[in-house]
């Protein structure tokens, strides 16, 4: 049934090129929707031209540049309006509702939003869906049964799969192994922390906790460089900045065997893969859900069909399997920046 509501077809392969292909070419793409393994097809047209804004937590980290380009690019090239506004970083809840807020008096048909917390914009995604203006929930996840649908990936799985990773290559050892997650409040890290508990059970792994920090290099720096005082773990798993940063500091240490691995990817952990200094990476193809969340957006307006819950297969990186992916789906390309634009004002 959900193949016929969402007009998909199975896919049977991948590009394989690691190049940026043309924006037209990133469908069909794989994906699980509503549980069914499918090939995703966006609309062909649609009936007007569609105000939408896209609310993401902060620019500070090149993954969510990538998800900036991906929404841009498929609000273009589906002939939808756009508003991008970032709140500056997980610590600004006030400013993320406030925008939610503007957005509605700015006239948007639908949000789209990478919550900054997963129940802080509860009892305004509960007023949006009195008022008829659909939600869709980004990547980040916002628990909330008034929202529309949702582009988003397990984290828990991103996590588990990670840790599946680990365990083949340490050959099943014990293991003492660092966890640097991310920023506690963020339903994202959350699920990837029950994930990471699950998968532990029943190994013979060290777990030591680094702490909660927002995805800065600042924060994560800090992390980094306060578990090693004390620990020289044999494995670290964690956010794409910590990751990046962990490998900068085990670099400058002559006689440290850790080997670092990232549970999510961003450019710089793709490019420290490609060297051979980062282990691998597992990576949610955030420039696809954003496309897809454009999609969705659009769908729920034009009273199409959808599926409730749309997410992109999970891939590990590897250097064995980086060069057989299409980068198109994980990051911006070179030289594209956060993209940060108003939703433009409707003539008088």
């Amino acid at each position: 049934m959900v193949k016929k509501l969402l007009q998909l077809c199975l896919l049977t392969s991948l590009v394989n090129n690691p190049l940026f292909a043309a924006e037209q070419d990133w469908f069909p793409v794989q994906v699980q929707a509503d549980g069914q393994t499918l090939a995703y097809q966006p609309l062909e047209k649609i009936s007007k031209t569609w105000r939408l804004c896209a609310l993401l937590p902060h620019g500070k980290d090149h993954y969510w540049w990538g998800v900036s380009w991906g929404l841009a690019e498929e609000a273009k090239r589906q002939g939808a309006t756009l508003g991008i506004y970032e709140a500056g970083g997980y610590e600004n809840l006030p400013r993320q509702r406030q925008q939610v807020q503007d957005c509605v008096k700015n006239k948007a048909d639908a949000l789209i939003i990478a919550a900054i917390s997963s129940e802080g914009l509860n009892d305004l995604v509960v007023q949006l869906k009195d008022s008829g203006i659909p939600v869709i929930d980004l990547i980040n996840g916002i628990n909330s049964d008034a929202i529309s649908a949702r582009s988003s990936v397990s984290f828990a799985n991103m996590a588990s799969k990670s840790m599946q990773y680990l365990l083949q290559h340490s050959q099943e050892q014990s293991i003492n192994l660092a966890w640097f997650p991310g920023p506690a409040q963020a339903a994202w890290v959350q699920d990837a922390e029950r994930g990471l508990q699950k998968r532990l059970q029943k190994t013979g792994i060290d777990l030591v906790h680094g702490g909660y920090g927002a995805t800065d290099n600042f924060s994560q720096a800090t992390l980094v460089r306060q578990l090693f005082n004390h620990h020289q773990p044999d494995y670290v798993l964690a956010n794409a900045v910590a990751a990046s940063v962990t490998q900068s500091f085990v670099a400058t240490e002559p006689h440290n065997t850790t080997q670092v691995m990232a549970y999510y990817a961003n450019p710089e952990v793709i490019a420290l893969i490609q060297q051979g200094k980062i282990l691998a990476a597992a990576t949610d193809s955030p420039v696809i859900q954003a496309r897809i969340s454009i999609d969705l957006a659009l769908r729920v307006l034009e009273k199409q069909n959808y599926a409730r819950q749309v997410s992109p297969q999970i891939r590990i990186l590897d250097q064995q399997s980086i060069d057989q992916l299409t980068l198109q789906q994980i990051i911006a390309p070179k030289q594209q920046w956060m993209i940060r634009q108003p939703l433009t004002a409707i003539a008088p």
